[in-house]
C-alpha cells in the first residue's frame, strides 16, 4: 500500500485515481490496516488481500466510461457504461429474509465469502475523516429539533473523535 506521489496519476484518469487514493487512505486511517479493518473490529475496506489487489487493479486499468461492481469486499466485474455513470457500485452484508440472521453472517464471513462492510467502512470511496459529516450533522439537527429550535446557536457541544475514524485511537502493529 505506496500512497501516490504528489501530483502523480497512476489510473487512466483522475476519477479513478481519486477513488485509488481514498482507498488507500480509509486503511492509513483505519483501526487495523494489515487486516484491511477500517473500523468498529470488523468493517472492512476489501473482503480480503486478494480482492485489495484485485480492486487496485481494476481501478488502474478502467477506462471512463467503465463501473467497477463489488459485492461485499470483493470486485466482480467491470462493466461499459457510459463517462457519466458511477465508478463504482458496492453492495455489503446483503443478506435476506430466513438468511439474514447472526449466524449465517459470521458463517460466510468465516468461509471467505462475505465482509461486513461496517455502516460506511465498506464504502470507502466516500469514508475518511470526512465520510461522518453528514451523518454528524443530521445528529445534530435531531437534537435541537428535539430541544425544539432550529439550530444550536448559544450552545456549547462538546465531542471527542475518539472513534475508530478519529485519528486519536491506538495503531495495532
Amino acid at each position: 500500500m505506496q500512497p501516490a506521489p504528489e501530483g502523480a496519476l497512476r489510473c487512466r484518469g483522475w476519477r479513478q485515481e481519486g477513488l485509488l487514493r481514498l482507498l488507500e487512505n480509509v486503511l492509513a486511517v483505519g483501526e487495523d490496516p494489515k487486516n484491511l479493518v477500517v473500523y468498529a473490529a470488523l468493517g472492512k475496506a476489501a473482503r480480503d488481500w486478494k480482492s485489495y489487489d484485485a480492486i487496485v487493479a481494476a481501478l488502474k486499468t478502467m477506462e471512463a466510461g467503465h463501473t467497477l461492481i463489488i459485492q461485499s469486499g470483493r470486485p466482480v466485474a467491470v462493466m461499459r457504461t457510459h463517462p457519466r455513470a458511477p465508478l463504482v457500485l458496492m453492495a455489503n452484508c446483503n443478506i435476506v429474509g430466513r438468511w439474514a440472521r447472526e449466524e449465517v453472517f459470521y458463517d460466510l464471513e468465516r468461509r471467505g465469502l462475505i465482509c461486513w462492510g461496517g455502516l460506511t467502512a465498506g464504502a470507502w470511496q466516500y469514508i475518511g475523516s470526512q465520510g461522518v459529516i453528514q451523518g454528524t450533522y443530521e445528529i445534530f439537527a435531531r437534537i435541537a429539533e428535539r430541544l425544539g429550535s432550529a439550530d444550536l446557536k448559544g450552545r456549547f457541544v462538546l465531542t471527542s473523535g475518539l472513534g475508530g475514524m478519529g485519528g486519536a485511537q491506538r495503531r495495532i502493529s
